[in-house]
């Protein structure tokens, strides 16, 4: 390998931790997202760190031939690392999809060829059949390496068919994502086992880390707007279930009643009312909490006008500081007949 292509592969590695040390704390931290999917994000971005860690410590031990044994160590791991979230893709596009994994014949396809994958690898490190390490510590394939290979390519195929079947029971968001996540990393791993490229493997991880950091971004965004509609619903909901219609009824009656006999007191009425519609309006487009002198001068003025209805027989005294009342509280005099 040059010096060119070393640093860029370098580079590419950097990258590619950097993201998936990213993922790996978004998915930690970042709020509202179920169990389910916190493990399964937790799970996958751990190990895409422990196989970028590998392919890193390959970079720095290939070559020297004190370092044979680590050589064999860090190409066994990066085989395996890479492998292991095939199947738990799996896992997951049937949790997205409302499938039991237990009952899939799908997943119990992707288990029984990433099985025979995982006894080929075992017995690669005793065998020239697969692979091997030479003295001077370089990494050789060996004539039967397409074997496992092509049953990490079948895996892929598999996880891409059950994508497309189940089109109909994924989001549109999903379904590109999970696209994105597999053609590149398909692609990559076939080249791959016709002519062997690490760099081309690496930027099929690249592009399939992405897409992964790229699902955890639109399920939170998606989450976080569905739970702000929610939110606004209850909150127009509650203002609509505080304006009920015998309410503004019994208090256009009042004010009607007031205008001949107290025409002060229906000036204010007609203010204190117009004041609580007012408020109720703007609480429902509101997107910030309310201040609390706001919420007691929406109280006072519904109060106010529920006591110009009911006179003597409601009685209200408040225990808060004069300055939160933007308006003095109302005292209403009896009306006379």
């Amino acid at each position: 390998m040059n010096v060119g292509i070393n640093q860029l592969v370098y580079f590419i590695c950097g990258a590619l931790l950097a993201l998936t040390t990213l993922g790996l704390g978004v998915s930690f931290f970042i709020p509202g997202t179920d169990r389910w999917n916190r493990r399964f994000f937790i799970a996958l971005f751990t190990i895409l760190v422990l196989c970028i860690c590998s392919y890193l410590g390959d970079l720095i031990v290939y070559g020297n031939p004190a370092m044979a044994t680590a050589e064999k160590i860090v190409a066994f791991l990066e085989c395996l690392l890479l492998t292991m979230t095939m199947p738990l893709f799996t896992a997951y596009l049937l949790h997205c999809c409302g499938e039991d994994m237990r009952k899939s014949a799908l997943f119990r396809a992707v288990l029984a060829l990433w099985g025979i994958y995982l006894i080929t690898l075992g017995s690669a490190p005793f065998t020239t059949y697969f692979y091997y390490v030479t003295p001077d510590n370089k990494f050789c394939l060996g004539p039967w390496y397409w074997l496992p290979m092509l049953l990490i390519d079948a895996v892929m195929v598999l996880n891409l068919a059950g994508v497309l079947r189940r089109r109909a029971k994924l989001t549109g968001r999903y379904f590109a994502a999970f696209l994105v996540h597999l053609l590149p990393l398909t692609a990559a791993l076939i080249v791959h086992t016709i002519a062997y490229n690490e760099l081309l493997v690496a930027l099929g991880l690249v592009f399939s880390t992405l897409s992964m950091f790229g699902v955890i971004l639109c399920d939170q965004i998606d989450r976080y707007l569905g739970q702000q509609r929610e939110i606004a619903h209850q909150r127009a909901s509650l203002m609509v279930l505080q304006m009920r219609p015998h309410f503004i009824y019994n208090t256009m009656m009042s004010i009607y009643y007031l205008c001949k006999q107290n025409p002060e007191i229906a000036q204010r009425v007609t203010l204190d009312f117009t004041s609580y519609l007012r408020r109720n309006f703007t609480a429902i487009a509101s997107e910030t909490p309310v201040p609390f002198s706001d919420e007691l001068e929406h109280t006072r003025a519904y109060l106010a006008v529920e006591q110009a209805q009911f006179e003597d027989n409601l009685s209200v005294s408040y225990d808060t500081p004069h300055t939160c009342f933007h308006v003095p509280p109302l005292t209403l005099q009896p009306i006379v007949e």
